[in-house]
């Protein structure tokens, strides 16, 4: 069983980022506050790429805020390799992840936290359960898409019962994000596919949550060369969910239970 002391943060946070310079520093703080004025201990880890100084802006906190780390390079190397970094550097007993430029706004965590204190494996974000608040909508055409990503996803690689896969709000007990993580290999938007059927694999107690939620209209998915990518990637984990041993998951499962 693995040992976890007093002085691990409570929660390690991952902010996955690109050219996000604008937004990262009042993201860093927020949600340091947040978690200050809950009594939490946390560790925030941004994994930014790009060049337009958002590693440099995080950094400059460092001295402010304990437990920030920054990692990450000029080169886009996608989310979904990001959050894996991330999840390598993180201690904490609660590991997740949020956009950096706050489609959610942190304090929904507040919903999230008594269900991982509890029961639950992970928690994710839903912006389509009923009590669900848009403030911000997508475009149609994005809505209309999405619908047709939920069918596709399901007939390809199965998410029984997960009617958002795609919301960058998930967090963990420490034992399944590593577990998660050891194995995710998507380097690109399709992770969260990637680790919820991983997850699910792996015996998870996992509890949707409705979030408030507001688009940004900023979008860094190419609509047709990005679209075309994540069909592969989506083709791909399943292949790749076929070549994972059952003696794997019962190891993973086995890693989990013991964190209870």
């Amino acid at each position: 069983m693995e040992t976890r002391t007093t002085l691990e943060p409570d929660i390690s946070l991952i902010l996955p980022a690109y050219n996000e310079a604008a937004t990262i520093v009042n993201t860093i703080r927020e949600s340091h506050r947040y978690f200050e004025s809950r009594g939490l201990k946390s560790q925030i880890i941004v994994s930014a790429d790009g060049n337009d100084g958002t590693r440099e802006k995080s950094r400059e906190l460092t001295a402010e805020i304990p437990g920030l780390i920054v990692i990450g390079s000029a080169q886009r190397s996608g989310k979904g390799r990001g959050i894996r970094l991330g999840v390598q550097q993180a201690t904490g007993q609660i590991i997740g992840f949020a956009d950096a430029d706050n489609k959610v706004p942190i304090d929904e965590f507040d919903k999230f936290l008594p269900l991982l204190r509890a029961n639950s494996d992970v928690v994710i974000g839903s912006r389509a359960i009923d009590s669900t608040k848009i403030e911000k909508a997508q475009p149609i055409y994005r809505q209309i898409g999405s619908r047709g990503f939920y069918y596709f996803v399901q007939t390809v690689v199965g998410l029984p019962g997960i009617t958002d896969s795609q919301c960058g709000f998930k967090f963990f007990r420490h034992a399944l994000a590593k577990a998660v993580f050891a194995k995710q290999e998507i380097d690109g938007y399709m992770y969260d596919v990637e680790i919820l059927a991983l997850a699910i694999r792996m015996g998870a107690k996992l509890e949707q949550v409705p979030v408030r939620w507001r688009d940004d209209a900023d979008s860094r998915l190419d609509m047709v060369a990005g679209n075309i990518q994540n069909v592969k990637d989506i083709f791909r984990i399943r292949r790749r969910l076929a070549a994972i041993r059952p003696e794997e998951y019962a190891t993973a499962r086995q890693a989990v239970a013991n964190q209870k």
